[in-house]
């Protein structure tokens, strides 16, 4: 499948390898992994950096093999939920330093498309967590919300 954006085909990422278990090796029971998991988001960790966390410290190769459950979904049942979700948050991070970058830079005419391309994916994104529930009723991008929003 050809890029959205882009007029090429794209290579796809690493995969994991396919596991039907949690290992034996991994000394953690399902319990132990939610509350660490639950620690580790009091302390203000995003999702993704807790699997890092885990993976590297704890050695849990999957949270969703040892638990039976996502982490957003541990979270979720424990009412610890983001206003943002994750991937929406970096897109507009992005966005806020690409404009920063081009209030100095006014003739870059490269990131002035990334960040057309950036916010675009944003809107869609944000139709998505719309129709899902995810993101408040009526809510709307803007980069001036998001910069007093992100500082």
């Amino acid at each position: 499948m050809a890029r959205m954006h882009a007029r090429r085909k794209g290579k796809s990422g690493s995969t994991h390898p396919m596991r039907e278990k949690h290992p034996e090796w991994s000394a953690l029971n399902p319990r132990e992994v939610e509350s660490h998991v639950l620690d580790l988001a009091k302390q203000g960790k995003s999702t993704s950096e807790i699997g890092l966390i885990l993976r590297d410290q704890y050695a849990v190769p999957d949270i969703t093999l040892a638990t039976g459950k996502k982490v957003t979904k541990i979270l979720e049942q424990n009412n610890i939920k983001t206003e943002i979700p994750e991937d929406m948050r970096n897109l507009i991070q992005i966005a806020l330093s690409l404009r920063k970058h081009l209030e100095t830079n006014k003739k870059d005419l490269h990131n002035k498309r990334g960040l057309h391309l950036t916010e675009s994916k944003i809107r869609r994104l944000a139709k998505y967590y719309l129709s899902r529930k995810r993101l408040p009723e009526g809510w709307k991008y803007n980069p001036k919300q998001a910069k007093l929003m992100f500082e």
